[in-house]
């Protein structure tokens, strides 16, 4: 089953924007790709709770042990997108995604390739003998795998409480967080942009490299007309991740719409020194 349709966010968020309507308009293309998106078989899973409980409390993401079986025909088109739009911003990846294309079509390449694993999203073939950044990998997940993997542990989604999982990475998949929003009563809520989970996580720690240490953790706020939003570095690891107050910001979109829809704010932490995982589309056009 298709997940949420993100494009009347998205064309809200535009008109709040409008200067930015030709930077992303890749992302908007990805969202209307998204929508009409359907595989060939269902990816429909009986997820327990116990089953999904016990590998939480082992801290063991459940796309570890239980991984999709997505056909390679289900994602291909969406992944040729994404190669397209990467190849558009950066000439120079396109010797490598020259070499993804012809291991695609030989099969030694498909959609568990990137999958996230410890430390890293995609397979190490993707750096080494494809020879692609881990943006470029990144971003190429994201776009191809999110609409599959979201059908996939949508059913599960209930089982996960506020206490049983308290790591840096998705319960779900194991990627790495996009975004964190604050919720109405106070608590912080991470997002996966990779399978569209979301889990609460410490405001007091960093997702990434787990320091709690309070000189490390910088708050770096944007201008003032984008009151409610901030960027949160940590001087620890070096990296960062945008935040959305929705105490402030009540009418702010879903977290996947309002990271792609703020290049403005990863210029702000780019200068400051720091990086992400799941980099914007426009620093990857510029050695992202």
């Amino acid at each position: 089953m298709p997940g949420p349709d993100l494009r009347s966010e998205w064309a809200d968020l535009l008109s709040r924007r409008p200067e930015f309507r030709a930077t992303l308009a890749a992302y908007g293309d990805l969202i209307d790709r998204w929508t009409g998106w359907e595989p060939t078989r269902s990816l429909g899973r009986a997820w327990t709770a116990d089953e999904c409980t016990g590998r939480w409390q082992r801290g063991v993401p459940l796309l570890v042990e239980a991984p999709p079986a997505i056909p390679a025909a289900d994602v291909e088109d969406l992944l040729a997108a994404a190669m397209g739009h990467l190849a558009s911003v950066d000439a120079d990846l396109g010797s490598g995604l020259h070499r993804l294309a012809e291991a695609w079509d030989r099969g030694s390449i498909g959609a568990p390739s990137f999958f996230p694993g410890p430390g890293a999203v995609g397979s190490p073939d993707l750096g080494g003998a494809i020879g692609l950044p881990s943006g470029a990998v990144e971003f190429l997940a994201c776009a191809s795998l999110r609409p599959a993997l979201e059908a996939y542990f949508t059913p599960c989604r209930a089982h996960l409480d506020d206490f049983v999982w308290n790591l840096g990475v998705c319960p779900f998949c194991g990627a790495p967080p996009g975004f964190s929003d604050v919720s109405e009563d106070g608590r912080r809520r991470l997002a996966c942009h990779l399978c569209g989970g979301g889990w609460l996580f410490s405001r007091t720690r960093c997702p990434f490299c787990g320091t709690e240490r309070t000189a490390d953790l910088v708050r770096l706020e944007p201008e003032a007309r984008d009151q409610g939003y901030l960027v949160i570095g940590c001087g620890g690891c070096g990296l960062y991740l945008k935040e959305l107050d929705r105490r402030v910001r009540w009418n702010g979109q879903s977290a996947l719409v309002e990271d792609w829809g703020s290049p403005h704010f990863d210029l702000v932490a780019r200068r400051a020194g720091y990086r992400r995982p799941f980099p914007p589309l426009t620093e990857l056009g510029v050695g992202g």
